[in-house]
């Protein structure tokens, strides 16, 4: 497999990408996590929020 400029790609590359890809996911979760709870009435607005967004409580515990 190539990139669109001719690089090739190798399975490690690609592994590595996916990798980064999941840890700048899992930030992006924890910061939306944060802010959902900052701006929440209270910890059940929080909870119900966080609930229809798809994010889990614990993503937005610091790391």
């Amino acid at each position: 497999m190539t990139l669109a400029n001719g690089t090739p790609t190798s399975p490690t590359r690609i592994a590595a990408a996916r990798e980064v890809e999941s840890m700048h996911n899992a930030e992006q979760c924890s910061k939306a996590a944060r802010t959902v709870a900052d701006h929440s009435a209270d910890a059940s607005d929080c909870l119900r929020l966080l609930d229809m967004l798809g994010l889990d409580p614990a993503d937005g515990k610091r790391r």
